[in-house]
């Protein structure tokens, strides 16, 4: 009995390691913790945020129900791909915990947590979103007919629009998720090119940082 007993605990142990070795390697579980670190080299993927992990994502959160938080290291990388990850995010209910560093795109996955924190020694930085010139020229080679696009300037005008539409819809986002208005103005004042780290008692006293859940009172 003793020894069925010490075959199947093995083969339990064993299917644990196989579960944690199937995870993307952007990810690691620590019990209620996935750790989402884009700052890990990983052979043939960009270090950074990217579409590939909003699906691996989400089926990690499918498979792992358990899962409360989702600790982060990340300088960023795709807004779209940030927004759907926030999306996750918001749809199971998780906290966000910042381990190391989280700019730009990282924010966005970091606010939709209920519960908001970061370690000790760790960062958040904010600065103005970009388009690379090399990126919009190639959307208007794959856009311009199906938007009847006749010269550049027709993609100068929409892009002026789209702009305007996007920071709306970010700012409200920030407002939403608890974050004081003028704070979120305030994080536009940074260029692409550089970062904004304001210090924790002003990332608590601005709604960023949330130590009780959403919902809860103290």
């Amino acid at each position: 009995m003793l020894r069925v007993i010490t075959v199947l605990f093995c083969l339990v142990l064993a299917s644990a390691a196989a579960a944690k070795e199937a995870l993307p390697q952007k990810f690691s579980l620590q019990g209620g913790t996935l750790v989402y670190d884009t700052e890990t080299e990983v052979e043939g993927k960009p270090a950074e945020i990217t579409d590939d992990d909003v699906l691996e994502l989400r089926d990690i959160l499918t498979k792992n129900p358990e899962i409360s938080e989702l600790q982060l290291n990340s300088i960023g990388g795709s807004v779209y791909a940030g927004e759907e990850i926030a999306g996750l995010v918001l749809e199971h209910g998780l906290d966000t915990l910042v381990d190391g560093t989280c700019i730009s795109a990282c924010v966005d996955v970091f606010l939709a947590g209920s519960r908001r924190r970061m370690t000790i020694g760790s960062s958040i930085g904010f600065h103005q979103r970009n388009w690379p010139a090399d990126a919009v020229h190639k959307y208007y080679r794959s856009e311009r007919k199906k938007r009847r696009w006749a010269t550049p300037y027709d993609l100068g005008s929409w892009i002026y629009e789209d702009t305007q539409r996007e920071v709306y819809d970010h700012l409200s986002y920030m407002v939403a998720r608890g974050v004081d208005p003028g704070f979120a103005i305030e994080t536009l004042r940074t260029d692409p090119d550089g970062e904004w780290y304001p210090s924790r008692l002003r990332l608590i006293a601005a709604g960023v940082l949330r130590e009780v859940r959403q919902g809860q009172t103290r």
